[in-house]
């Protein structure tokens, strides 16, 4: 199991991410893209990087903007290095473009 982060570790790992925040027990950053088609393609590569480190957000789709949550539900639903290190994969994909 993960161990949560604590509100120091959390507020300095979201100091390297920028547009995310601590919502609840869940981190959150709302993205906003050129198009509907843009946001339905950034979901699918959201997806894929989910994939990849067997760590799924959260994800609401609304016209131009992709909301993207996560929590750690092996932990207690609180947020971990895992869900900072997921975030940060996401970030490294250059949205918007």
């Amino acid at each position: 199991m993960a161990d949560a982060l604590s509100a120091d570790e959390l507020s300095a790992a979201l100091s390297n991410l920028p547009g995310w925040q601590a919502d609840g027990d869940m981190i959150t950053k709302t993205y906003e893209l050129p198009s509907y088609m843009a946001g339905i393609g950034f979901v699918g590569a959201v997806g894929t990087i989910a994939e990849a480190h067997s760590h799924h957000p959260d994800l609401e789709v609304t016209y131009k903007k992709v909301k993207v949550s996560f929590t750690t539900h092996d932990a207690g639903s609180k947020v971990t290095q895992k869900d900072i290190d997921a975030a940060a994969a996401i970030e490294a994909l250059g949205y918007p473009k």
